[in-house]
């Protein structure tokens, strides 16, 4: 089945009716952004800075054991 059609043209918008990008906008926008943020307090800051320290010493330390087990198994099997 069809659809109907008719002989109407798209409606176009005037070129008066669209807006110009300002320069200020994206400023202003990126501003408005801004203070909508919810910083976090000193204690937040602390407690994940710590999370995110810990976490990047263990991921390090759980690479580099890998990596030096790999190293011993290879001077085992071709050294």
């Amino acid at each position: 089945m069809t659809s109907p059609t008719t002989n109407q043209e798209p409606l176009k918008k005037d070129s008066s009716q669209i807006e110009e990008p300002k320069k200020n906008n994206f400023l202003s926008s990126t501003y408005d952004e801004l203070k909508l943020v919810v910083w976090p307090n000193k204690q937040q800051l602390f407690s994940e800075s710590v999370a995110v320290i810990i976490m990047v010493s263990f991921s390090a330390a759980a690479i580099a054991s890998v990596s030096r087990f790999y190293g011993w198994a290879a001077t085992q099997i071709f050294g």
